[in-house]
Parts: structure tokens; sequence; C-alpha cells
């Protein structure tokens, strides 16, 4: 970005040079920030605990000076104009590029005259996934704001816990999300409503300003953003990751596996308070120039007629999702779809066939992590083999190492470690030792890497099952499931057993229940998988406690076994 070189060229702010003694630098080197506020870089994790940054691909090489909200929009409008459409709404309404520029930059100068948001400052964003909530998104990043976006869903509580760590003093919320906001009692924390009627609604404010907004001249080094995970199992970690860390993930997973064109249009389930949302419902759209639709509610019985009336060409959503789909297709045009990407939890191989069998299209599987943003193990098209995740995405290395961080022979099970251009960097916490050992992030998945390379997931490392000395992973066992015809849902987890240590227990939602099926799925998981693998225990439940994004809640299940089955498996 040369400075000055056009009325929207990012400008340094003019207290960009007000630094707080002993921040911690980058270990490849750091140019002279944008922030004022410089708490994100204070609270970095020292240089030595840092993964080893893969930045020498030509595709992951940024200049010292970069603000990712005006590449992916202002440099996007530049290139590909203005009239193209961006941002799209379930009811038909549509964004065009240049009209969510006018908008973030309306909502720039708010938060930067207004409200008094100064580079660095923390901005909590919140509310259903609709186009004000990216237009909000992307005012944070051209002001030089660093972006913390939560769940609709997220409670005072968690609310209370994520603003104390991120010291939050911003908050831009939709006027239906702010309940449990207000009552999470954050002293000093400002909120600004919109999509409101009160005088002070930002989409009010908004309307007053006029006139083109000067991103923001920040370091690509800069935080831009903090990614809280969900805390599901304790205190929540906030992920912090760069201006140029939104660009590399477009310009890694996107550009080479993904490769959507400027025509496609995107839709998904994850709402942009989870990374997978963010990449693939903003940032991979429109760093392709491409359109994407946004559902305030994205289960799978409202995506499905989405997908038909938006024809929708690039899906985003989790392996849950996909299956629901396959007994709602009849009836439904969706000749539209080129791209399925699959995310969030383990892709079994019969979900992938069924979806193939039903479509003809080939769902790209992959992996990814908030600690690392997005999708680093994936495969499309012709390089998809069922039942594996994929290779390292370009740019990315990974491998499969023990214990002490050895690496481990082909088609041995251990621990995924993996590096790139993006890296685990969490917000003060004593954690990032756990995660980030010997220069590589350890992921917290067993994987086993098969002789012509490809990555094959075994299990959660956590979630393996040792019974009378087998290991036995639980996701072998739910797609074992999964194949029998009367099976919706599965979930296998390890029950303590004095003669054992653990017993196999499936946690099954039928089609149609019945003892007669019970049977008859006994007898299909003898004939398919190894006899210490076959579950001892049967319960047969109506749902399977899952994440807003879907995701399988295991733990639950271990700690709430459920009804008796109707007899064990011997």
């Amino acid at each position: 970005m040369e400075p000055n070189s056009s009325p929207n060229t990012p400008t340094a702010a003019a207290d960009a040079s007000v630094r707080v003694p002993g921040a911690h630098p980058e270990p490849s080197g750091h140019a002279a920030g944008a922030h004022a506020d410089t708490f994100t870089r204070d609270h970095l994790p020292p240089p030595e605990q840092w993964p080893k940054l893969l930045l020498d691909d030509p595709g992951s090489r940024y200049p010292d000076r970069l603000n990712c909200g005006y590449e992916l929009l202002d440099r996007t409008v530049e290139e590909r104009g203005a009239d193209r459409p961006a941002l799209r709404s379930a009811d038909g309404s549509v964004w065009s590029y240049g009209e969510l520029r006018e908008t973030v930059d309306r909502i720039a100068h708010v938060l930067t005259d207004d409200l008094g948001v100064v580079p660095g400052n923390r901005v909590l964003l919140r509310g259903p996934t609709t186009p004000w909530l990216a237009a909000c998104w992307l005012a944070v990043m051209k002001a030089g704001a660093v972006a913390v976006t939560v769940l609709a869903q997220a409670r005072a509580t968690e609310l209370a816990t994520i603003c104390s760590l991120a010291r939050i003093s911003h908050a831009l919320c939709d006027a239906r999300s702010v309940r449990d906001l207000a009552e999470a009692d954050v002293d000093g924390l400002r909120i600004t409503l919109f999509g409101g009627d009160a005088p002070g609604d930002l989409t009010r404010l908004a309307a007053s300003r006029t006139g083109p907004y000067r991103a923001v001249d920040t370091a690509a080094d800069e935080v831009a953003l903090i990614a809280f995970t969900s805390g599901t199992t304790g205190r929540p970690k906030g992920c912090m990751h760069l201006h140029r860390d939104l660009l590399a993930i477009a310009d890694t997973f996107s550009r080479h596996v993904l490769r959507p064109s400027a025509d496609d249009v995107f839709a998904g389930s994850p709402p942009l308070g989870f990374t997978f949302g963010l990449g693939g419902l903003l940032v991979f759209p429109l760093r392709a120039g491409a359109s994407t639709l946004l559902l305030e509610q994205a289960g799978p019985r409202q995506l499905l007629p989405a997908l038909v009336r938006h024809r929708v060409s690039v899906l985003f959503t989790a392996p849950t999702a996909y299956r629901t789909m396959l007994g709602q297709l009849d009836g439904h045009d969706v000749s539209a779809l080129r791209r399925c990407v699959s995310a969030g939890e383990n892709l079994p191989e019969a979900t992938w066939r069924a979806w193939y069998e039903a479509t003809g299209l080939r769902i790209i599987n992959g992996i990814g992590a908030t600690e690392l943003l997005h999708i680093f193990i994936s495969a499309a098209d012709d390089a998809i083999r069922p039942g594996t995740t994929g290779v390292p995405v370009p740019g990315w290395q990974a491998r499969v190492v023990d214990e002490h961080g050895d690496e481990l022979p082909d088609g041995e099970p251990g621990l995924l470690a993996v590096r790139g251009p993006v890296g685990c960097r969490y917000l003060a916490d004593p954690r990032q030792t756990e995660y980030v050992r010997h220069g590589w992030n350890m992921t917290g998945d067993t994987f086993v890497r098969d002789p012509d390379g490809y990555f094959r997931y075994v299990a959660r490392a956590d979630d393996m099952i040792i019974s009378s000395g087998y290991n036995i992973a639980g996701p072998e066992v739910e797609d074992a499931l999964l194949r029998h015809p009367e099976v919706a849902e599965a979930a296998v987890v390890g029950r303590a057993d004095e003669l054992r240590g653990e017993i196999v227990v499936a946690h099954v939602v039928l089609r149609n229940g019945s003892e007669q099926t019970a049977d008859s799925l006994r007898a299909h998981m003898k004939a398919n998988l190894a006899p210490h693998k076959c579950p001892r225990v049967f319960v047969f439940q109506e749902s399977l406690p899952r994440t807003a994004t879907g995701k399988l809640q295991r733990f639950l299940l271990r700690d709430r076994p459920g009804s008796p089955p109707a007899r064990p498996l011997e």
C-alpha cells in the first residue's frame, strides 16, 4: 500500500507513536504500529512461545503496512468495480460493493468521531448474521481497532468473562440481542445499538455521516481480532490474529483449494462469531469479489430452501447439516451448488458418500482451528480421498508426532502438529505452552499419515477410548454406525468399567426406533468392525448435544450417560 495513493488509502493515526515499554516484538521483526492502545501487543505471548511462522511462500508475503479491511473491501472495489453484488439477505435485498463501502465508511466515522474509538481499542460485535454485523466488522478493521465478535446466543456470564479478559471498551450490538450484554453489567463498557429506533442508534448516526473514510495505516502484524474459544471445558482462550492473517487464510485455503470465482454466491450455517464462518462467509467471498448470503436462521431446514432460492454455489456447513439435508433434498433444485465445504468436526465417510450419491457433489473436507483461524488440511475435486481429511493446504506443513514432538512413521497414530503463515497466540494465557511446542501448533487431534501423504483423522486426543488395552477411536465407530440406514446421528464415548478400564458406549438417534432396529444395528456393527471396537452398550436418544455450530459435545455424554440400554452387545 503506497501512502496517499488514493482518497481511501490507509493513513496513520495521529497518535500512532504512543507505545508501552516492554511490548513483545514479533519474532520476524515488527514495523512501527498504528495502535495507540497497545493492550493486545502487550499481552501477546513472548517470542520464544510462538510457533514457527511460514512467511516465505509467495502467497503469504505481505507488505509491512497492511489494513485487512481496506484490502478486502476498498481494494476489491478498485479492482472489480462498485456495482457488483456483495452482501445478500434472506428477503432478497442486496448490497453492492459500493453500497457496502459507503456503509462501512459511515460506521467507521461514527466509531472514531462520535464514539471515541482509537486504534487498538477492542470492540465487541454481537448480533445475528446480517449485512449490518458484517459492515460493523469491516468498519472496526478500517478504524484500526480490534474486533471481538461473539455469538448472539452468548449469555451474560460468558460475555462478562470475555469483556474482562479482552478489556473491551466499546460494543456494537444488534438491538434484538442487547439483553444479555446489558445484564453482563461490564464496568465502563459503552454499548451502541444498531437496527433500532433510538436516537443514538448506530444506524441513525451512520446515516448522518458522509464522505470516504481513510483506513488506518496499521502494520501487517498488528492484532486485528480476538477470537474466543467456546470455553465449554473451562476458562475461554482468546486467540489473537493479525491483519495479514485474515488475508493469509484467503490466499492459502480459499485460493488453492476452494478456488472461488467472482460470480459465486456463498452461504452457510456458521455465524461470524466463529472463524469458520468469518472466513467462509465474509473474508473468502470479499477477497474473490464474490457475494455472500447472510442468514439469520441457518439450520439445515432453513438452509436448504435458501440454497435453492438464492442459487447458492458455495456452501459452508458442518457434517450434521449435510446428513440432515440428505433426507430433505427431494423437490429442491440444488443444481447451482458447485462447492460444498465441511469442517467443525470430522466428516464421516458414510456421509461423504451419501451426499455424493444424492447430488454428484464431492464435499471438501477440512480441519481447522480457532487458534489457526481456518482450514489447514484439506483436498478438493479429484484429489479427495473419502475417509481422509486431505493433505496440507499450500503454505502449510503438517506431521504426526509422539508426546515428545518426534515425528512418527506413516501408518502410526499420533498427535497432529501443524505450522503455516498463521499461528496460535493466546491472549495472556499460560496454556500457550501447551498448544505450541517445539515451534509447532499442537491441535489436540490424533491423526495417521498414510504413505501417500494423506492425513486421516482418528479422534480428538482426549476422545480416545482405551478398552482392554485396545485404543479405539470413537469417530471410526460412529462412521460404521452411520452406514446403517436407520441411524440418523451417532456419538461414541467411553464409560469407565472395572474389568476393561473403559467400554464403548454408542449414543444413537434412530430414524424409526424399534427393538427390531436395535437387533439389526448390533448385527451390522459385528459385520463391519473388529469385535473389540463394537459398542457394548447402546443408548437410544431423541437428539444429541451440540454447539451452536453443530459440533458434537461428547463430554456431555461422558458426564451424563443417559437411559439404560436395551441390552448390552456381547
